[in-house]
This record gives structure tokens, C-alpha cells and sequence, in this order.
């Protein structure tokens, strides 16, 4: 695989599985090692909210009706603790309000068993690729606020004023500085955002939000 833009080497899928049944553990955990995906399993949410997983993309597939707290309690519970890996259900038995449910919740499907291997497959490869889109967005959040932590506060108004259209002198003119001084911050915070258009800070500012946007401090 290439490595991502941080130079480390992308870490592989992992499907964590999670039905009281061994044989459907299993026989998933085989169907998904024969494409090439790794999986691990557990018999109950008790034994997977106790295990150490590791820190990898990838979905849980799991059951509704478990012993002790059931498939949706676990997907609350997850919720609750900001845990928001993607939940493939699955169910022998249809119901259409537990479907509703799981699904508001934001499960990415909720299949009837017997599940066919190739509808697992699906549901498991886009729950997969809405994680690695969930998990490089964060990334780039993250890679966004560690820059604009280095920024002074006058560099901040500077480049809020940027991101609102404001030409130097304008910016120059609400702040109550000399539009040679802004060029000057905001020659430096640019540097220090790494960008070099205001299209790139545009799209930084919007990563970062309103409630942390560079006007504020």
C-alpha cells in the first residue's frame, strides 16, 4: 500500500464481528479473511466492550438479540462515548421499528439473516469506506488546529478578515493598522498554515467551524 500524507503506512480494515452464535462468527470471520480483510469476534457486548482493540479503520457487524445488553444497547452506549465506527446489524428476525431505530442511530444497514456473502460484502466494503472518510476528515481537523495554534491572535483577525473577501486595505482599515502591517501577518500566518491561496485557507477555515474559526481566538 502507499503510505498516507503523514509518511506512515495506511493501517488495514478490521471488522469486528459480534453474535452469540460461534458458527456465525465463524463463518464470517472465513468469508472475510478469504477477500482479504481482517476480522475478529466476540460472543457478547460485555466481552467486546472489555477487550483492547486496536486503533484501525474498519465497521462492526453486529447482532440485535445478544445475551444480556442487546445490539441496539450497544449501539447507544457506543454512541454515548463518542465511539462512532460504522455498525452493520444483522437480525433473524425482521422488524421493521427496530430497522427504523438502528437506522436513525446511524447504522449503516440492517440485514435479515440468512445474510447472502456477497450483501454482506457490499454492506461491509461501504461501511469501511465511510470510516476512512470519517477518519481522514478528522485528521485533516486536527491537522488544521495544530497549525492555527501557532498563529498570534493578530494573526488570527487577520486571516478572518481574509476568509470574509477582504481586500489589505479593508482588513487594514477595521482593525486600525497600517495595510503594510497586515501584509506582514499575513505573510507569516500563511506560512505558518502552510497554504499559499486563499481558496486553501478558505477550505481550512471551514474545517475548523464556526465556534473556532480564525476570527476567534
Amino acid at each position: 500500500m502507499g503510505k498516507n500524507e503523514e509518511g506512515e503506512q495506511p493501517q488495514a480494515p478490521l471488522v469486528v464481528i459480534v453474535d452469540d452464535d460461534p458458527d456465525i462468527c465463524d463463518a464470517l470471520r472465513d468469508l472475510l479473511q478469504s477477500v482479504g480483510i481482517d476480522a475478529i469476534s466476540f460472543l457478547s457486548t460485555r466481552a467486546l466492550l472489555d477487550a483492547d482493540l486496536p486503533e484501525r479503520p474498519g465497521c462492526i457487524v453486529l447482532d440485535v438479540r445478544l445475551p444480556g445488553s442487546s445490539g441496539l444497547d450497544l449501539q447507544a452506549q457506543l454512541v454515548s462515548q463518542g465511539n462512532r465506527m460504522p455498525i452493520i446489524f444483522m437480525t433473524g428476525h425482521a422488524d421493521v421499528p427496530m430497522s427504523v431505530r438502528a437506522m436513525k442511530a446511524g447504522a449503516v444497514d440492517f440485514l435479515t439473516k440468512p445474510v447472502r456473502d456477497q450483501e454482506m460484502l457490499d454492506a461491509i466494503a461501504m461501511a469501511i469506506k465511510r470510516d476512512e472518510i470519517r477518519r481522514k476528515a478528522e485528521a485533516d481537523i486536527r491537522r488544521v488546529k495544530d497549525l492555527a495554534a501557532a498563529l498570534t491572535p493578530r494573526e488570527r483577525e487577520v486571516l478572518g478578515c481574509v476568509t470574509r473577501g477582504l481586500m489589505n486595505k479593508q482588513i487594514a482599515h477595521e482593525l486600525g493598522i497600517s495595510e503594510i502591517t497586515v501584509k506582514l501577518h499575513r505573510g507569516n500566518a500563511m506560512r505558518k498554515m502552510e497554504v499559499r491561496s486563499v481558496a486553501d485557507l478558505v477550505r481550512m477555515s471551514e474545517l475548523l467551524g464556526p465556534e473556532r474559526s480564525f476570527a476567534r481566538s
